[in-house]
């Protein structure tokens, strides 16, 4: 574990950025995070290939830090949600999306107040076309749709990879439902993948 006000990043084969409101939010959520001294070894380590698990408050510091594309803002409802979603697996060729199937809906809880992904047209073209979208809001059958979207998010992108699939940015936390006792274990793949892909 690593301050933000550290210069330095111990040796590691994975960085997880997590949730968690870093500095209140204030200005625009993760805009201050990411100018914090440590990005910068962040971003260097990105850059040489060190993968990067960016969850919710991380996902928005990823994006602000030019980690990954778009932005998250203001859910549509401008209210902070919390709940289980559904998702879709988007794309299974990955380190983070390995144990899964393309097609999956799994459950994954939300809660956030600035979680709607936005980005121009031909950058979300972009990330179709190249398959960095990772899972989209969905219905129980898999269907996506206004109603299965619970903030806004643009073509109900819940998270996407950067062009090397060495990052992971969703709004999403897998990490809690990664076990029975916290009443689903559908978060359990990504950080099982990941140990086995690292290991």
């Amino acid at each position: 574990m690593v301050w933000h006000g550290d210069g330095e990043l111990p040796d590691c084969d994975l960085i997880a950025l997590p949730g968690g409101f870093s500095y209140g939010d204030y200005l625009r959520s993760g805009a201050m995070a990411a100018n914090s001294p440590i990005m910068r070894a962040v971003i260097d380590a990105a850059k040489r290939g060190v993968r990067v698990l960016a969850i919710c408050n991380g996902f928005q510091v990823a994006t602000e830090a030019g980690l990954l594309p778009g932005v998250l803002m203001p859910n549509a409802s401008l209210q902070f949600v919390c709940k289980d979603v559904l998702l879709r697996v988007e794309s299974a060729a990955s380190e983070f999306t390995g144990n899964y199937a393309e097609g999956d809906v799994v459950r994954m809880p939300i809660a956030h107040r600035d979680g709607n992904f936005f980005a121009q047209d031909d950058e979300l073209d972009a990330l179709e076309g190249d398959g960095l979208v990772a899972f989209r809001y969905c219905d129980a059958g898999g269907e996506l749709s206004v109603d299965s979207n619970p903030n806004g998010s643009a073509r109900n992108i819940a998270g996407i990879f950067n062009k090397e699939r060495t990052i992971l940015g969703i709004m999403p936390h897998p990490e809690r439902l990664a076990d029975t006792r916290l009443g689903g274990t559908d978060g359990k793949a990504m950080f099982d993948g990941l140990v086995s892909a690292l290991a």
